[in-house]
């Protein structure tokens, strides 16, 4: 192709889009309020002002022509009476709540937004809002020369993103990815801005293909779309974990997974045959390398029909999927939007005969080629669509089947636009629109119509979906995971950003494919990338058709062992995990986070790129490169506790550490601790007895919410859940456990607490001493 020639920067492609076509919404000429909204009315259009909370503001610029953006698929909150002070004087409108202010300039509508400190947060600058007569939209905000941008859902590259052109526009990337490969396949227009130690996010809701360009001027940052309405959303903050509390509650959060989706996935593309399924099972029960979830790529179907098994290669999938779960292990389907033209396909019958598909303003269904062939597409932006869609999942549960893998649904197309036509008309719940204004929501969608059948089909217990598309929201009903990479050193070192800024996006159960997708892996680095996918949220191996086989044992013995004890590591941190995953469902914020996060007001953690925090109090610095067995490691204020050997070192620098190839680098905060469970074969083995290992320091305080329920059901919605507040205080002599509990669960375990470096005099529990019962070891 010529786009990969030097034809690519031929002069005429490279010219940039001039700006200067663009017109201003003009000046406010007349407002109106009511129900708590404000339309003002511009000369070429309206700008309409909505206090969501007292911390959340939607601003919209709706050019004349065109109507206001009503029925948003990533906004899940209700406006709220917000007691919002108006006033107004010559040259400009002011809007205040309990926590921000809103200035708009009569001239020219320019808009600002300030916290009630007088910080400004966002401002249109010299610049403002604007439009075109073909449908772009397009604003500035000012940017200060210190700020520094998080979020942006799933991008390449570093983890700030000052400096950086981002593309929202859903795509399947399977060339190599690199730090310039943009778009991929999640869309979420949504950023924390991070100023001298204040934050505050924007929410840009437009799912046309849409541009934020951090790069092309030194005061401005622009938000550019190609269709619709300019509509934007403005959180307070002030600290970054605010943002994500405020950005989640508009967007949702997701819900708790069943405790097995948590634990280690295998996948190849493809297990092809029931007897290959088999071989692996027994090869991880032999090995005893745990696992609770293998998947099953495109070739389980019949000629690839969604809904179907191929019964040649899978004799009796319903006994095999119960064989498989009498051992804990769950078979997770993929399931791709694209349904074979088949007149004979009963799928393809009800598609057609109900209108469900795709179809162009003429009446005509949209098809496309993916890997049926010749396909239809169904159109998810409807309910009954989803419904139907949800409906069909039944095929899946009376096999005994509780996962399901959503792949391809960018949806991707085997064409030159790798997607589908933008002429396409998509029903959307009653608001026809083009596929040029929808495109980043047709994955949102199939995950929300998957999930909510699925979760109907299960008649209580909680499904797990995983999305390879999405938009904002999509935590609401699926896991991501990044897509296509390849087994290289740099795919591993790019996971770990752009799984930290999904987390900051309100995407806490996100993951890479460990060992890498496509090209060849080595033991080397299989092992190094296992003991990162040991605490990334979702945890799979999947490589690709025609690449070595990478299963825990492909590479022997030595890399095979190495695996193996990161894989039980795994298990062994569930309490923490599954306790983090409870905490993110209730606020949004990440399992896996940037250090940024924990220490913002410590400039050396604003672009860490190769280490993260698993909650609040532990780093994770892994070895991401070949051949190499010391790294330098920037360890925050305080001391730190390393996992393995219990040696203490000094936060506020930097380190050198020691990793043979058998070690990740893993550090405790002193004086915090953490709860670990003993090893077993999947996440439904029932424990008997979990250890807190504590850090102890002079003087320190620490708690925890230590969560546990079924595991499987939705039964902790109704309170069959356990909550433990676990309280942990020291003085350098004398430790003072504190535990409350809340919930009606009673779990199968019991307590233990270890205490790590140095003894103490005296443990006591809720003011009772505590008898010691070994060096250092007290049962709670």
């Amino acid at each position: 192709m010529l786009e990969d020639t030097s034809f690519a920067i031929h002069p005429e492609k490279t010219a940039k889009m001039a700006k200067e076509n663009y017109l201003e919404i003009g000046d406010i000429k007349s407002y109106i309020h009511s129900e708590g909204k404000w339309n003002l009315t511009c000369t070429n259009g309206n700008v309409l002002i909505e206090f969501y909370t007292n911390e959340i503001i939607k601003i919209e610029m709706v050019p004349f022509g065109k109507n206001a953006y009503t029925n948003s698929k990533a906004v899940v909150l209700e406006t709220s009476d917000v007691a919002v002070q108006f006033t107004e004087n010559e040259t400009e409108l002011l809007f205040k709540s309990n926590t921000l202010q809103l200035k708009i300039t009569r001239n020219a509508a320019r808009v600002y937004v300030y916290d009630n400190n007088g910080n400004l947060l966002t401002g249109d600058g010299e610049k403002g809002m604007r439009y075109k007569h073909t449908g772009e939209v397009l604003c500035y905000q000012t940017m200060e020369a210190n700020d520094h941008f998080y979020g942006f859902g799933e991008k390449t590259g570093f983890l700030n993103k000052r400096g950086e052109k981002l593309t929202m526009w859903n795509s399947d990337v399977y060339a190599p990815h690199n730090p310039e490969t943009d778009p991929l396949y999640q869309s979420i227009p949504f950023f924390i801005a991070f100023r001298d130690g204040i934050a505050h996010g924007v929410f840009f809701d437009n799912p046309s293909r849409t541009v934020i360009d951090l790069r092309s001027e030194e005061n401005y940052y622009s938000y550019e779309a190609d269709a619709g309405t300019l509509s934007y959303y403005v959180f307070a903050g002030p600290t970054m974990k605010k943002v994500i509390e405020q950005y989640t509650e508009l967007t949702g959060r997701m819900p708790l997974p069943p405790k097995w989706a948590i634990g280690y996935h295998q996948s190849r593309y493809s297990y092809e045959t029931d007897e290959e399924v088999l071989e692996l099972v027994q090869n991880f029960t032999e090995l005893e390398i745990p696992l609770d979830a293998i998947h099953l790529d495109i070739h389980y179907m019949n000629e690839y029909r969604v809904f179907t098994f191929d019964y040649n290669r899978f004799t009796n999938p319903k006994q095999l999927i119960k064989q498989l779960k009498e051992k804990g292990i769950h078979v997770i389907p993929i399931v791709d939007p694209g349904v074979k033209e088949d007149p004979e396909y009963l799928i393809y019958q009800e598609g057609v005969k109900k209108g469900y598909f795709c179809k162009y303003m003429e009446g005509n269904i949209y098809f496309g080629d993916v890997w049926p062939g010749n396909s239809a597409f169904p159109d998810f932006t409807n309910e009954e669509v989803r419904k139907w869609w949800g409906e069909k999942h039944e095929f899946y549960k009376e096999l005994g089947i509780e996962g399901i893998w959503n792949d391809m649904n960018e949806p991707a197309v085997f064409n030159e636009t790798k997607t589908m036509d933008v002429k396409v008309i998509h029903g959307n719940d009653g608001e026809p629109k083009t596929h040029r204004e929808l495109h980043n929501l047709y994955g949102l969608m199939m995950s929300k119509a998957t999930y909510e059948g699925m979760k109907d089909q299960l008649k209580g217990k909680r499904p797990f979906v995983l999305t390879r598309a999405g938009y904002s929201g999509v935590q609401r009903y699926a896991a991501v995971w990044t897509g296509d990479n390849r087994s290289f050193w740099e795919h591993l070192q790019m996971s770990l950003p752009m799984v930290m800024n999904l987390g900051l996006s309100g995407v806490p159960f996100a993951g890479p494919d460990v060992g890498g997708f496509a090209h060849d892996t080595n033991g080397e680095l299989l092992a190094r990338w296992t003991q990162v996918g040991a605490f990334t949220p979702f945890f799979r191996n999947h490589s690709a058709i025609g690449t070595l086989r990478q299963e825990p044992w492909a590479f022997g013995e030595k890399y095979r062992d190495i695996i193996k004890k990161y894989i039980q590591l795994r298990y062994q941190w569930l309490p923490q995990l599954y306790s983090l995953f409870a905490e993110s469902s209730r606020t949004g914020l990440p399992i896996l986070r940037p250090l940024v996060l924990e220490y913002p007001n410590d400039p050396k953690t604003y672009n860490l790129n190769d280490q993260f925090m698993i909650g609040d109090n532990v780093i994770v610095a892994p070895i991401l490169q070949p051949s190499v067995t010391d790294r330098a490691l920037y360890l925050p204020e305080g001391r730190w506790v390393n996992y393995w050997t219990d040696e203490v070192l000094e936060g506020g620098k930097h380190q050198l550490i020691h990793a043979d190839l058998d070690v990740l680098p893993i550090f405790i905060k002193e004086g915090t601790f953490i709860v670990n469970g003993p090893f077993k074969q999947n996440a439904g083995v029932k424990d008997n007895q979990l250890t807190i290992h504590f850090y102890p320091s002079e003087s320190s305080k620490y708690e925890f919410a230590l969560y546990e329920d079924d595991g499987e059901t939705f039964e902790y919605e109704k309170g069959n859940f356990m909550c433990k507040k676990l309280q942990v205080e020291c003085n350098g002599e004398n430790i003072y456990l504190s535990i409350t509990d809340d919930g009606l669960f009673v779990p199968t375990w019991k307590l233990q607490l270890l205490v790590h470096n140095g003894d103490c005099k005296s443990v006591y529990l809720n003011g009772k001493k505590l008898p010691e019962v070994d060096d250092n070891l007290y049962v709670v």
